[in-house]
């Protein structure tokens, strides 16, 4: 089965077809994601958080996001597969921005990379456009400006701050993006924003009307309770499946009970000991 291209993604808005991504970090993943019909799939950056346990995404380097996008290809038949380009890697310069993009295509098996500013990035994702690596644009919360938005907030509730965000949104548009991530912003700047653009938005804790939504895998499927964002729905409940197996695995197993005989192999005595 082909994947889906960039192309067909934008042509989504038009068609007025809602975009649903998710985002996932190793091969077992991708296959369940895209088996579900996922659109698109996202390897974001967010796995220094989901998978390395930090505060934060600002440790996750180019090498991680690579390895983590080849995994994560090795599942997919059908999802586009898009990947973040992690902080300071496309920061410093437009060149060091194309270089990056073309390892995460060349490493990670990207077909369109993600990154994250609006006017300030817009020179960088031109660049890479025009290098033929097709770009997801990221405004709003954008997580490796943590320390400067002065931690994981909604973005764009006063007046002054929604126009930045949405000259940032058409900033990216120009550049030529093909499809763009707003996080944690009013729905009503979300909606304006989706109706000014001709690309889509994907929406994280941006109300319904964008063109599409993304979730990380591991908030979708509940797999760790504690952490309670409002823009996360569960649509299961994986944290309390995965704990009562493995302590129904551990009671078995000390309780000798597991491996029983079925899980076990029988010797052929004659044939070892010649008799």
């Amino acid at each position: 089965m082909a994947r889906i291209t960039a192309p067909e993604i934008l042509k989504k808005k038009v068609n007025g077809e809602k975009i649903a991504m998710v985002t996932a970090y190793d091969a077992a993943q991708a296959r369940l994601v895209d088996a579900g019909g996922a659109d698109m799939v996202l390897v974001g950056d967010s796995l220094g958080m989901v998978v390395q346990g930090q505060a934060d995404t600002l440790g996750v380097t180019l090498r991680d996001m690579a390895y983590h996008g080849r995994c994560v290809a090795a599942g997919l038949t059908r999802a586009h597969l898009s990947v973040d380009l992690p902080f300071m890697s496309y920061q410093v310069s437009v060149a060091q921005a194309m270089r990056s993009a073309g390892r995460l295509v060349r490493e990670g098996k990207a077909q369109s990379v993600k990154l994250e500013g609006g006017v300030r990035s817009a020179p960088a994702i031109r660049a890479i456009v025009d290098a033929g690596i097709p770009v997801v644009g990221h405004v709003g919360l954008t997580p490796q400006s943590v320390h400067a938005m002065g931690g994981f907030k909604v973005q764009g509730r006063e007046s002054d701050a929604a126009l930045r965000i949405l000259a940032d949104a058409l900033a990216v548009q120009e550049a030529g993006a093909f499809c763009i991530v707003l996080e944690m912003v009013p729905a009503e700047l979300a909606a304006r924003i989706t109706a000014e653009l001709s690309i889509p938005t994907i929406g994280i804790g941006a109300g319904a009307g964008c063109d599409g939504q993304v979730l990380v895998y591991n908030d979708l499927l509940g797999m760790d309770t504690r952490f309670k964002p409002r823009f996360v729905k569960r649509y299961a409940d994986l944290e309390g499946v995965v704990r009562d197996a493995v302590q129904a695995y551990v009671t078995e197993v000390k309780a000798g009970t597991f491996p029983g005989p079925e899980h076990s192999f029988a010797q052929d005595t004659t044939r070892l000991y010649g008799g």
